[in-house]
């Protein structure tokens, strides 16, 4: 079964790697492109005004040219950090993904990766999500959460 492979650690580390490698083969060839990546995983610095935020889907597609792609970076082997501006005020923060959360690579309306790891929820939480939910798993902490 399908599951049974993508959801292994080992095959994450796989589809990470794979990335990375495209990745810098676009950048050391000056190829700007874009993304689509699982929201979920996304954390933002600073955070997303809420009426920004909330008008992203899931999968957003996000273009890396121009300023943007100047400030690409590969971080830890298995993170994309980037500098966008979101919203019609064009409000900036810094993206921070795994690179296992890219669902597509693009280049010229064509895709040319996609990665159906992006779409496994157990890999796909902000580092936030994860710890709110160990939290919320302590049993010490009932009487905390309403």
């Amino acid at each position: 079964m399908i599951s049974d492979i993508i959801e292994q650690e080992s095959y994450k580390e796989l589809i990470d790697s794979q990335i990375k490698d495209i990745i810098e083969y676009l950048i050391d060839n000056s190829e700007e492109f874009a993304i689509t990546a699982n929201l979920e995983a996304m954390e933002f610095t600073p955070e997303l005004p809420q009426n920004i935020k909330s008008q992203l889907s899931k999968f957003s597609l996000y273009v890396l040219a121009n300023y943007t792609y100047t400030t690409i970076e590969i971080i830890d082997d298995n993170k994309l950090t980037f500098e966008a501006g979101f919203g019609s005020e064009n409000f900036g923060s810094k993206v921070t993904l795994p690179l296992h959360s890219i669902f597509q690579i693009i280049i010229d309306d064509a895709i040319l990766y996609l990665n159906p790891l992006a779409t496994v929820d157990k890999f796909n939480t902000s580092s936030k999500e994860k710890s709110l939910n160990v939290f919320k798993n302590n049993p010490k902490n009932k009487n905390l959460i309403k």
